[in-house]
């Protein structure tokens, strides 16, 4: 089989959908400032509110003035944790509960808080990337846990790295008994699953338009009607006085059409991924011994196979199969620079060594069934022949 090109690292980013593509073409001359009240900014303004019901019908939202557009998931996550800061701050209500795999972005606003004096819990997961419900409900209870009452409860739909998804209804359930207002970084979802945010019950839902084949650059924040937000760029009253700036037209009408194809594709789309998914997952089990694939075997985005590789490294693999045309991922895009193995794989109780040997596969619109032969063709040989190379025994690599 000669090389090819195969592009297996999806929940990095998607490539730019060829129908989105064109329609950013032919709506280049929407260049007006959609806060402009002449006829130009108010054909600008039209097309934004347009792209605006498209991003809400995306997530099952009814109102679609609760949608905040961003410049991505990141600055939507830290609207929501700097929101906590200055809701928290001066009040009794202001322990914070999120987990210990969440996206960097995440994480690393909610240890800001931790700096600041709030109350952080970050919630352990099960083997699989779960969080245990049990111990949600007893941090929520002040009666039962430190911290006192909670403000906030923020869980990831959906993992980045293993594809966990988690039980956003139980998880509402339990915060909304306890007072506690709940978010959801739903940027790997979307797309790729079912979101309801009437059903989830969700307050704030972070989203990422280049996670579903539109521009980078441009994201939303949902707010439920009535939550609060402190604005992270003051300025002008644009987004409700949430988020202030001239509005990027062509991002947001790229959005637009980018979460109304997803949406429309969506059902189709996740079923032919999972058959792809499960191809990948068994040629390898089939071709390589001594594997383990990481997270949920059943709540699982359609789209995320992480195996880990007793014996080899991953980054040693990456570049294996990199010259074979075929790009993976050692694990989450944003972490890349880091030589800490992955933070999600070690909260699943992975090994570091054999964290450090892990590879994500993400399959997206592109992918085929021979792109997944001709990776398991490529993986097998390279996984033998970087484990004759390995000083560390893959006996010794085992969780």
């Amino acid at each position: 089989m000669e090389q090819r090109f195969v592009y297996m690292d999806y929940n990095a980013t998607t490539p730019l959908r060829e129908e989105v593509k064109a329609r950013m073409i032919e709506d280049l001359d929407i260049y007006a400032n959609a806060s402009s009240m002449h006829e130009a900014g108010r054909r600008a303004r039209d097309r934004v509110e347009m792209a605006r019901k498209q991003v809400a019908a995306l997530i099952g939202a009814k109102d679609p003035s609760t949608i905040i557009f961003t410049s991505g998931g990141s600055e939507s996550n830290n609207t929501v944790f700097t929101t906590m800061y200055e809701l928290g701050r001066n009040a009794e209500r202001r322990k914070i509960i999120t987990t210990a795999i969440e996206h960097p972005c995440v994480l690393n606003a909610a240890r800001h808080l931790a700096d600041e004096g709030f109350p952080v819990v970050f919630l352990g997961v099960d083997g699989q990337g779960r969080i245990d419900l049990s111990e949600l409900e007893r941090e929520l209870d002040p009666a039962r846990s430190s911290g006192g009452a909670s403000l906030l409860v923020s869980v990831m739909a959906a993992n980045n790295e293993i594809g966990t998804v988690q039980d956003l209804a139980a998880i509402s359930r339990l915060a909304k008994a306890a007072g506690a207002l709940l978010h959801t970084d739903a940027v790997q979802a979307a797309g790729k699953l079912p979101i309801d945010v009437e059903a989830w019950g969700v307050d704030y839902l972070t989203l990422s338009c280049h996670k579903i084949y539109g521009p980078k650059g441009i994201g939303a924040l949902y707010m439920r009607r009535g939550t609060k937000a402190e604005p992270l760029i003051r300025g002008g009253h644009q987004e409700l006085g949430i988020r202030a700036g001239t509005y990027n037209n062509q991002g947001i009408l790229g959005f637009g059409y980018a979460a109304e194809l997803a949406l429309r594709d969506q059902g189709a789309f996740e079923m032919r991924l999972r058959a792809l998914r499960s191809r990948l997952r068994d040629g390898i089990l089939a071709a390589v011994p001594d594997v383990r694939v990481n997270g949920h075997p059943t709540h699982v985005l359609p789209n995320t196979l992480n195996v880990s590789f007793p014996g080899a490294e991953g980054e040693a693999i990456l570049l294996s199969l990199d010259l074979e045309g075929i790009e993976v991922s050692t694990g989450s895009a944003c972490a890349s620079g880091s030589l800490e193995p992955s933070h999600v794989l070690m909260a699943t109780g992975v090994g570091p060594e054999l964290a450090h040997g892990s590879i994500r596969f993400s399959l997206g619109r592109g992918s085929s069934e021979e792109d997944v032969d001709y990776v398991i063709e490529k993986l097998a040989p390279a996984i033998k022949r970087l484990r004759r190379m390995s000083t560390i025994p893959s006996s010794a690599c085992r969780a």
